[in-house]
Parts: structure tokens; C-alpha cells; sequence
């Protein structure tokens, strides 16, 4: 519920304006994300450190962590200060891509929660304060890119972006670290590529058409001013017109050309 929320808020709160495309950009990202969840294979079992850490030291985890970890850094040391001020993607892109981490983090930590009130040494494990202290860094970094991006552009179009970019990553990243792709049926590959192309959609509508006044209001009036928008003729033209038969209307004033 955080996608509509966040957009009904920020209009009635910030007086931030959604138009009638941006609202049907936020369904069709909620419907994009709920296929595709739909669709997503149940989780592999992991119950101990142990079994996290082998999957963590994977060679395709490995390969993604390091590709997410390569963007990640230049986003924030190269693209941020040239085009974070004026694209809304920089910023989200960077919460969305640590939101990987943060999200894996949380994976493990809760399995060491499990194990430490079952009594076995989880403290004593090297990796719970690994996930301890990349949970700290990935959320800081997130608040921090966050909060620059809701200070520049408009709530009711951070929030269904960085929604979608999350959900997007973070189920990509699932389906990597537990190898879900392999239990996957061909009606699963099929709904997760349609949720995920009518999230894009979505996307698209919301940020394409921001800025126009589109409401179910005025939508026949905005219609009909395409369709009939008057053309506007020069002093030039009416003279040529004029020279042709056609008459002049009294209230315009008259235009000579003198040729030497």
C-alpha cells in the first residue's frame, strides 16, 4: 500500500498534484509487481549461518554482487553530482541497487535471530556481524540518497519509482541467491516477463506525462483543444491573403511592403 499512500499524501500534505495518466501509471505498477510476485518461486529453506554463507560465496552471487556493487559506486561518484539534480532515476537507481544488500542482510540476520533463541553460537559467527555492518551501511545509504531525491523532485513520483526499481532488484536478486530460476515453470517465466513489461508501462506513464493536466474532468476539453487548436497567421500572411481576394478583418491593422 505504500505506492497509492505515498501519492494520496503527498496531495493532500504537500500539495502535490498526480494527473489522471500518473494514477494509472501507479495501478499498473501495482498490478505489474503483483503478477510478478505471483508468478516468483517460494524461497529455498535456509536455516543456519552456514547454509547462508555457501550460498553467499556462490560464484554467480558472487559475479551479481560485484556487477550491483560496480553501479552502485558509479552512481554515486560519477553520475550523481553531474545529473543527480536533474534525473530522478540517479538517486532511486542507488537506493534500489543497495536495497540488494540491505534486503540479503536481513535474510541472514533473521536466520541468526532463529538460532541465537535456539541456543547455538551465532555471535560467535563471523558472518552475522559481516550482515550486521552492511545492513548498517546499505540502509544509511539509502536514507541518505532518499531524502536528496524527495528534497528535488515531487513525492508522488519518488515513491512509485523507487517501488518499482526496488521490487524489481530485490526479487532479482532472490531468485539469484536461492536459485529459484531453476524451479521456475514456463507459466511462471511467462506472468514474471508480462508483470515485469507492465510495470515498465506503468513507469512510463507516471513519468513521460507528469507534467500535463490531465484529470477525468477536463479530459474531453483537453481532447477537443488538440483536436481544434487555431492557427494563428502573421501580418505577412493576411497581406498575401489579402492581395488574393480575401478580406482583411477591420480590427487587424493593415501591413505594407515597400520594395526598392
Amino acid at each position: 500500500f505504500s505506492l497509492p499512500c505515498s501519492a494520496i499524501l503527498s496531495s493532500y500534505l504537500l500539495g502535490e498534484r498526480l494527473n489522471l495518466l500518473g494514477k494509472l501509471g501507479c495501478m499498473l505498477s501495482i498490478v505489474g509487481s503483483t503478477v510478478m510476485v505471483i508468478h516468483a518461486p517460494e524461497d529455498e529453506e535456509v536455516t543456519t549461518l552456514d547454509e547462508m554463507t555457501l550460498k553467499l560465496r556462490e560464484p554467480g552471487f558472487l559475479a551479481y554482487a560485484a556487477i550491483l556493487l560496480a553501479v552502485c559506486l558509479l552512481l554515486i561518484f560519477y553520475l550523481a553530482p553531474r545529473y543527480g539534480q536533474s534525473n530522478i532515476l540517479v538517486y532511486l537507481t542507488i537506493c534500489s541497487v543497495i536495497g540488494a544488500f540491505s534486503v540479503s542482510s536481513v535474510k541472514g540476520l533473521g536466520i541468526a535471530i532463529k538460532g541465537f533463541f535456539a541456543g547455538r553460537p551465532v555471535l560467535q559467527h563471523p558472518l552475522t556481524w559481516i550482515l550486521v555492518l552492511t545492513l548498517v551501511a546499505s540502509i544509511t545509504t539509502q536514507i541518505n540518497y532518499l531524502n536528496k531525491s524527495l528534497d528535488i523532485f515531487n513525492t508522488s513520483l519518488v515513491f512509485p519509482i523507487y517501488y518499482v526499481l526496488f521490487t524489481t532488484i530485490v526479487i532479482t536478486t532472490s531468485i539469484i541467491l536461492f536459485k529459484e530460476w531453476v524451479t521456475m515453470t514456463v507459466v511462471d517465466i511467462i506472468g514474471t516477463v508480462c508483470g515485469f513489461l507492465t510495470i515498465i508501462l506503468g513507469v512510463f506513464l507516471l513519468h513521460a506525462f507528469k507534467d500535463m493536466d490531465v484529470s477525468l474532468g477536463n479530459l474531453p476539453q483537453v481532447l477537443q483543444s488538440e483536436e481544434q487548436a487555431p492557427v494563428t497567421q502573421d501580418d505577412k500572411n493576411i497581406l498575401i491573403d489579402a492581395d488574393n481576394g480575401s478580406i482583411v478583418p477591420e480590427d487587424k491593422p493593415k501591413v505594407f511592403m515597400i520594395c526598392s
